[in-house]
């Protein structure tokens, strides 16, 4: 059966006010011990052997469904099937702040969350990292995450190796714009500030989100970047804002604002331009000159989780490639799992052949040397740092 792309909507909701994740980061920067939990704290008795189920909170939009019955979830469907699991699945995660606010309580105070597996983005995997709040997973019962997990996001900065971690999709921050009323490429962040743009460029709200990209934009290293980087960058934004030249900071309205014109070129995801460009080709996304963030929300396994195994062996299905292949038919995010592309190029229908040659799903090697992971913001920088970009953002 040929695979088919059906075009989500867009879920990758932003970071809009630093929230409870703020005012937990101040205090553990401040050294407030209560939040860290120890490794040997961390684990429950695992009810997995004779338990057979497992509670998975997800974004909305995030796994495939089926075209006539959307209530249908083909590959979870199937794993259910295989291993005689049964999955609670759950799209309850609308934005990472407000989960954390929802699920810290009880991590905090070493009480289970009821969920066995959550999807996070990076950055907010990594506080969890930091806080002890997430389980480390067993290989060995993940050959496949072993095999095929793609070596560009096998080490993070904040969990090295993927400890903790399981990338569910990736993605690529960069440049959208339309080419037929630019009249022209953009190939650098630099030209988001050209005078022919003035009042018609959007950059994202959310901090995590926006300021890597910037960064790049000026040679730094977003993997090692400091301080004075970060400042430096918000003295630029701020200078762009003043002169009029931004529009406006966005979430993922952006696309509304690209479509209609009002916008003619804007930070925005790799996943979300796929889509766009089935309606209007003239959009088009670049990966600057100077780089792109390449990020992923990640599969994680909270603290106290009572059907670990269980959760440890969805996650490696996924990582099967013709599964793999089968979700990012459907999501069009950067898929994980490179080997999926082989899947998509020889199912035989040029729907799927197309799949496997778009960049934005399976980057090439030209792509990948202009990609990099950022580090995350640590917690004794977030306060400061986020009241700084608010500020500017007009959050």
């Amino acid at each position: 059966m040929p695979l088919k792309t059906i075009p989500p909507l867009s879920r990758r909701t932003l970071l809009r006010t630093l929230g409870s994740g703020a005012a937990l980061g101040g205090l553990t920067g401040c050294g407030v011990p209560a939040a860290y939990v120890r490794p040997g704290d961390r684990a429950a008795v695992d009810l997995s052997s004779t338990d057979q189920r497992l509670n998975w909170a997800n974004w909305p939009l995030y796994i495939d469904t089926d075209d006539e019955r959307p209530s249908r979830r083909p590959t979870l469907e199937a794993f259910e099937k295989r291993t005689g699991i049964s999955v609670e699945y759950v799209e309850e995660i609308n934005d990472n702040d407000e989960f954390f606010g929802k699920i810290s309580p009880a991590l905090m105070n070493r009480r289970p969350t009821g969920r066995d597996l959550i999807v996070i983005s990076d950055w907010m995997s990594a506080r969890f990292v930091r806080l002890g709040w997430v389980q480390e997973m067993d290989r060995a019962r993940q050959p496949n995450v072993t095999r095929y997990l793609d070596p560009q996001l096998r080490s993070p900065v904040f969990d090295p190796g993927r400890a903790f971690t399981v990338p569910w999709q990736s993605g690529i921050t960069g440049i959208a714009y339309n080419r037929r009323r630019t009249g022209r490429e953009i190939r650098q962040v630099s030209d988001l500030w050209a005078s022919d743009l003035k009042g018609r460029v959007t950059l994202l709200s959310g901090m995590d989100e926006a300021f890597a990209l910037l960064m790049q934009g000026n040679g730094v290293d977003i993997t090692r970047w400091t301080a004075d980087d970060f400042h430096t960058v918000c003295d630029q934004v701020e200078k762009q804002v003043k002169t009029g030249q931004i529009r406006r900071f966005t979430g993922n309205d952006y696309i509304k604002d690209l479509s209609s014109g009002d916008v003619l070129a804007c930070q925005a995801y790799s996943g979300d331009v796929i889509q766009l460009r089935a309606d209007d080709p003239d959009i088009e996304f670049v990966v600057p000159e100077e780089g792109a963030e390449l990020w992923a929300e990640s599969l994680t396994i909270p603290n106290l989780a009572r059907h670990k195994a269980n959760a440890e062996r969805l996650v490696d299905y996924y990582y099967d490639p013709e599964v793999a292949a089968e979700l990012a038919a459907w999501v069009n995010y950067v898929c994980p799992v490179p080997a999926a592309r082989e899947v998509l190029a020889s199912a035989g229908d040029a729907e799927s052949a197309a799949l496997a040659e778009n960049p934005l799903i399976f980057p090439d090697k030209e792509m990948r040397s202009r990609l990099a992971i950022a580090r995350d913001v640590a917690s004794d920088e977030r306060v400061e740092f986020g009241r700084r970009w608010n500020h500017i953002a007009g959050l």
